[in-house]
């Protein structure tokens, strides 16, 4: 039997996927949580053998989430659960530990077979997502610039093209001003840019932020 973790901060949403895993005689969900702080909580009583969430929730979330639980809980299996295209923001997600990343349009017909691909050991890679990890592998950095962003310099990219000031970003990212200001000036100089109108712009003509 494979124990399975959701997490999504939508109630509706956790009601749907564990009612499609329920639907099968091998997956048993057995605890849910709306948050980080509570997947957290629940995992540190309860670990499963797969933990669905969300890239975004209150609380830890997103990259910082995955890499969090991959140190804490390295038997455990990450299937992250996006609304975000896969090309964007798969192949960082797989690269900070998860098993797999499938897009939330595509739950109700690929979730099953993800769970117990990763619950075997795998990966899931939708062909999409295969192609995206090929294209990354022999991408001119000059096609894609926000490729060259680490984890943290791509995750203050996206807050600041949505709207956020400085200091906002550092309490969201429990960082100093003073940091993140450092991650802006690098990913402003890796990607040729001079103020946060070209971030803003370059985020929305590309999909980075909702």
């Amino acid at each position: 039997m494979i124990r399975v973790t959701i997490a999504d901060d939508h109630a509706v949403v956790r009601r749907g996927l564990a009612e499609i895993l329920r639907d099968t005689s091998d997956i048993e969900v057995i605890a849910e949580a709306s948050d980080g702080d509570e997947l957290l909580a629940s995992l540190r009583q309860r670990e499963p053998d797969v933990a669905v969430l969300d890239l975004r929730m209150p609380g830890p979330s997103g990259l910082d989430l995955v890499k969090h639980l991959r140190a804490e809980f390295p038997p455990l299996r990450l299937l992250v659960l996006s609304a975000h295209p896969e090309d964007q923001y798969a192949v960082r997600v797989v690269r900070a530990g998860a098993a797999g990343y499938l897009t939330k349009e595509s739950a109700e017909t690929e979730l099953v077979r993800a769970v117990r691909r990763v619950a075997g050991g795998k990966k899931y890679l939708t062909p999409g997502m295969a192609e995206a990890l090929l294209d990354q592998l022999d991408a001119n950095p000059d096609e894609a610039p926000h490729a060259q962003l680490s984890d943290r310099e791509f995750q203050v990219m996206r807050l600041i093209a949505s709207g956020m000031p400085v200091s906002a970003v550092a309490e969201k990212l429990s960082l100093s001003v003073k940091t993140v200001s450092t991650y802006r000036t690098r990913l402003l100089q890796k990607m040729g840019m001079a103020n946060n109108a070209e971030i803003t712009r370059y985020a929305l003509e590309n999909g980075l932020v909702e």
